[in-house]
């Protein structure tokens, strides 16, 4: 597959969602994410489980090390699920050596933003995560959570909304993802969104993964650059010619492949010293 044949389909797949009705639609975007994936790693274990209220499910690879890593999803705060990400969060496990728990939070506009911190916040205050890890909407939820950068483990953050986006800040429009679909989401989110300096580095040590055709690539390398010259440690992969969503099809187009391998090394580098 190369990329024009990967936005070919998931465009394909996003217009054929637009005018479902949004539990109609949800299971479309489950099913589009999904058939990207690759198989199952060999020997890995899953099981649905609840902390509290929330639901998660466990990718436990047949080896692995001590720790938990955390993954929140993507999907734009109000699309996305366990199953729409499985393929991500596996991945993750497998690449990590690490069983990882994959947080079901509950999605707008049914819930709250503040809600589906509460959810995240929940499983993380239970596990103790030795890293959290998430991508698009998912790695914005991480940078709401994490306020003290001293007691945050170490974060992988893939092509999430960083910073305050404006007009002047979001990079130009790229296909799958536009500048007022980015917008969209920031106006239903913002609401529920805490008050807090995002200036500053959510973490000590972090891992950021992007793609160059996306409008949020400006501003995520804007706090990249910020936080560096706040002391934080952080490794920076882009992947060339790729487009928001690629990290479902990570295995089948050669630069996003590439970028991941990179940023799940160094992630893993650091749990493992």
């Amino acid at each position: 597959m190369d990329i024009a044949d990967f936005e070919r389909q998931f465009d394909q797949g996003l217009t054929a969602m637009a005018d479902l009705p949004l539990p109609n639609a949800r299971q479309y975007y489950d099913a589009l994410c999904a058939s990207f994936a690759p198989a199952l790693p060999n020997g890995m274990t899953l099981t649905d489980d609840r902390i509290g209220n929330v639901p998660v499910r466990r990718h436990i690879p047949r080896h692995h090390n001590p720790g938990v890593v955390v993954y929140i999803h993507g999907g734009g705060f109000n699309l996305g699920s366990l199953d729409s990400h499985q393929g991500v969060a596996a991945g993750l496990a497998e690449a990590l050596s690490r069983e990882v728990v994959s947080i079901g939070y509950r999605l707008l506009p049914e819930a709250g933003y503040a809600d589906a911190l509460d959810d995240c916040r929940q499983v993380i205050a239970e596990i103790s995560p030795a890293a959290l890890v998430g991508d698009s909407a998912g790695g914005r939820l991480i940078l709401d959570l994490c306020h003290d950068p001293d007691a945050s483990p170490p974060l992988g953050l893939i092509y999430p909304p960083a910073g305050t986006l404006t007009a002047e800040t979001l990079g130009p429009d790229a296909p799958l993802l536009s500048r007022d679909d980015v917008f969209a989401a920031w106006e239903a989110m913002a609401q529920g969104s805490p008050a807090v300096d995002d200036l500053s580095p959510p973490a000590r040590q972090i891992e950021v993964l992007a793609v160059s055709r996306d409008p949020l690539t400006a501003p995520l390398e804007d706090a990249v650059s910020r936080w560096r010259e706040d002391g934080a440690e952080v490794g920076y992969y882009l992947a060339a010619d790729m487009l928001h969503g690629c990290l479902h099809a990570r295995e089948q187009l050669p630069a996003m492949a590439e970028a991941w391998r990179s940023f799940c090394h160094a992630l893993k580098q650091r749990l493992d010293n």
